[in-house]
């Protein structure tokens, strides 16, 4: 009884596997055919002008102590540190000098117009 099931079974599995209607020859001619009739990607007339990225100015990586000097780099980050309000601010001396001043910039962004700013935010 199992056997005429089986034979069937494996009759149906051998049945799908058949071979593929073009040659691997026809379907390379046809990959050519097909990135030659590509066309270059044209956009719409109503679509909003693309812009170039502009990449950033490269920061410089070095640290602010030998940028600035160690005075002038203390106050930075001491400045730094007074206004932001992150727990984990990159307001340390040995960060670059123009990580430090985004920082401050940042936080003194947020206040809203009306607010008064603390003093650092104006230094």
């Amino acid at each position: 009884m199992r056997l005429p099931i089986l034979l069937t079974a494996a009759a149906l599995v051998l049945s799908a596997c058949t071979q593929p209607a073009e040659a691997p020859a026809d379907k390379a001619a046809g990959t050519e055919a097909a990135a030659a009739a590509q066309e270059p990607v044209v956009m719409p007339a109503d679509a909003p002008p693309q812009e170039d990225a502009v990449a950033p100015a490269e920061a410089s990586s070095t640290s602010c102590t030998l940028d600035q000097g160690s005075d002038a780099a203390i106050a930075l980050a001491s400045r730094c540190t007074r206004v932001s309000p992150a727990s984990h601010p990159p307001c340390h001396p040995e960060n670059p000098c123009q990580m430090i001043q985004d920082e401050i910039d940042r936080a003194c962004a947020m206040y809203k117009p009306g607010e008064t700013k603390p003093a650092e935010c104006t230094a």
